[in-house]
This record gives structure tokens, sequence and C-alpha cells, in this order.
């Protein structure tokens, strides 16, 4: 079973992807963790991913979509994952439909978890990460807003997406995706 978890940042979607993963025994992957894993591996997406990081420059999609392919060909997602931060733009989406179904695969549920922006700021602000400040957070939420909302309409005729309020505390957000998945 795949499913991806969507949302801008601050929803809780990576909080609510390791539940989901613990609770119904699927793994969990989080672009984050596996770029960092290609990173310390030395694997060739890897050491291309890390120049761009370090110059501060965004990833390119086949770059992204490479390591997502090298994480996702592991023996422990031969059976499915939550994919929490992938895909975040059309061409990663595109690249993620074509990869799954080279293998015979499909994603089975889209958890779009909304929070009003204020919200969300308020909630990156009481966080206090150093890189959480308002202004920061504003722009992720613009450059969320830009390049990775529109994704929702892409996948919004597949009808496996599931709009889910993340305006609650992290076990009846949780319970609310458990009654979507019904």
């Amino acid at each position: 079973m795949i499913i991806v978890m969507f949302g801008a940042p601050g929803v809780g979607k990576g909080t609510q992807a390791a539940l989901l993963a613990e609770r119904k025994s699927i793994h969990h992957l989080s672009t984050g963790e596996a770029f960092r894993s290609a990173i310390a591996a030395g694997t060739e997406l890897g050491k291309t991913a890390q120049q761009f990081v370090q110059s501060g420059g965004l990833v390119p999609d086949e770059i992204v979509t490479g390591i997502v392919e090298e994480a996702m060909s592991k023996p422990e997602f031969a059976s499915g994952a939550i994919l929490d931060g992938f895909p975040r733009t059309l061409g990663q989406a595109q690249a993620l439909d074509a990869l799954l179904n080279a293998q015979g695969k499909s994603i089975a549920h889209i958890i779009n978890i909304t929070v009003d922006n204020e919200e969300i700021v308020n909630r990156m602000l009481l966080r206090g990460r150093q890189d959480d400040n308002e202004e920061v957070i504003r722009h992720r939420l613009n450059v969320y807003n830009e390049q990775t909302a529109p994704l929702l309409e892409y996948y919004a005729g597949s009808g496996k997406m599931l709009n889910v309020d993340g305006d609650a505390d992290i076990e009846t957000v949780y319970a609310r995706i458990e009654e979507s998945l019904r």
C-alpha cells in the first residue's frame, strides 16, 4: 500500500506519517531521511544532492526522484510505503506515477492535512526551532502554495484524495485520518 502525506509545512505530516507507519505496520519514507542516508552512504545521487544542498540550491526533481527510487528499492518498502515530503512538484508526481507503474503498484491514498496558515505560523513559532522565525515560515508557506499545492489539483480526480482537518491534537487528527481510510 502506498500512502502519500500532503500538507503545508507545520501541519503535522511527519508526526501523522510516523503514527500511521507504527500502527499500520507500513514503513515511513521521509524524503529528508532518504537524502541524509544517500549522502552518508556516498551514493552517486547522494553526492550530487549534497552539492546542491551545500550551495543552498534546490535539488532538481530527477535527483530527488532518484533518491526516493533508491530508498524504495530496499526490502522494507516491498509491501508499501508512507511517503512524507514527496512528491513536491508536478515533475516528481509524474515520476512517482511512472516508478510505481513500472513496479505494478499505485498510490492507494493521498492524505491532505489542512490547517489555516495563521495557525501553522503559530505552531511553528512555538516549536522554537532556530530557523523558524515568522519571515522564514511565511516564505516556506509561499513556496508550498506555489510549488506543491498545485499537486492537489493533479490528484483531485483520482478518487484517492482524503482531506483531513489537522487543527486538533495529535490523537484527534490521527483518529480523523483513520476514519477517512475506512
